[in-house]
């Protein structure tokens, strides 16, 4: 039913833009000069961001401050799309309406970036057990282990320079840039990891796969891959177990996400609740004051440095 309706609304989308090209009013490309580009959450729009700099108008289809593993588009959100250059998304089953949508829209002139194709995906080790709707058996996140990160940003330098080759030069420099700042934040992980003791996270769900692999750190989540997922009594029964076997110090909730079961788990260990940021999403405030991707693994680290000294 929900492909149908997604079928229905295109259908009307693309016919509104047929219409638009029969009037001679075709140009939906490059406004004010510059490359539009479209990301499916905050992510991939500060990548984009960072390597189309002032050659690039980018629009975040996620509001700020909005979980999106359950965002769906709307009607405005596709007719941006079809009006996009570059569509830049993850992949790897974060967006769960992304296919259903590109096969329906006229994706003829429009460039789509599946940004972590060809990375080599962790699996969810409890697919078949956590009552959620998350399709994919694939842990998502890769961004959160740096050089994936690099690595996506290399796919949307590919992609923009496809786009705009007399502009190459400039997105090969924006790149190198930011791969340099990939290697010195992987680097730092390494330094600072290779000196704990401790191990074990208990985070609100389990985003940190990919982090928690590269620098040799074991994550129990109290949801799954989904944010919106809740855990059943089982679930939180084996967290506290967790969390008292390793006297973990530090129980871990998320910016978008309501803290009360991360609080709940953390009075019953006698433990403390802090934040930790997967960067599915940054709230207004943030992003007007500047933070980013590299600020925010920044400030994660120290996070994780303070729960696994205690």
């Amino acid at each position: 039913m929900r492909k149908k309706i997604w079928m229905i609304l295109v259908c009307i989308i693309s016919m509104s833009f047929c219409m638009a090209g029969c009037t001679g009013n075709t140009s939906k490309k490059k406004s004010n000069g510059k490359i539009r580009i479209t990301t499916s959450f905050y992510t991939m729009y500060d990548f984009a961001k960072k390597i189309g700099g002032d050659k690039v108008e980018v629009i975040n289809l996620v509001p700020a401050g909005t979980e999106p593993h359950d965002w769906e588009p709307s009607t405005k959100d596709l007719i941006e799309m079809e009006k996009s250059d570059i569509f830049i998304y993850n992949g790897a089953g974060m967006e769960q309406w992304v296919d259903d949508v590109l096969e329906s829209l006229d994706t003829e002139e429009l460039t789509s970036v599946e940004a972590s194709k060809g990375i080599k995906l962790l699996k969810d080790q409890d697919a078949h057990e956590h009552d959620h709707e998350h399709n994919s058996e694939n842990d998502p996140h890769v961004w959160l282990d740096p050089q994936n990160a690099k690595y996506e940003m290399n796919k949307i330098k590919k992609a923009l320079i496809k786009v705009d080759a007399e502009n190459k030069d400039y997105y090969e420099a924006n790149y190198k840039r930011y791969a340099k700042e990939c290697d010195k934040l992987d680097t730092l992980y390494k330094e600072e990891t290779s000196k704990f003791t401790k191990k074990e996270l208990v985070v609100a769900h389990e985003a940190f796969g990919y982090l928690c692999h590269a620098y040799g750190l074991e994550q129990m989540g109290i949801e799954g891959l989904s944010a919106d997922d809740e855990p059943d009594p089982k679930q939180m029964s084996e967290v506290i177990r967790f969390a008292k076997e390793h006297q973990v110090k530090t129980i871990f909730f998320e910016e978008l996400v309501s803290p009360k079961v991360a609080k709940t788990i953390a009075k019953e260990t006698g433990a403390n609740a802090k934040m930790l940021n997967p960067l599915e999403g940054l709230s207004n405030k943030k992003i007007k004051a500047g933070e980013d991707y590299f600020s925010v693994m920044k400030q994660n680290l120290a996070a994780i440095k303070e729960a696994l000294s205690e």
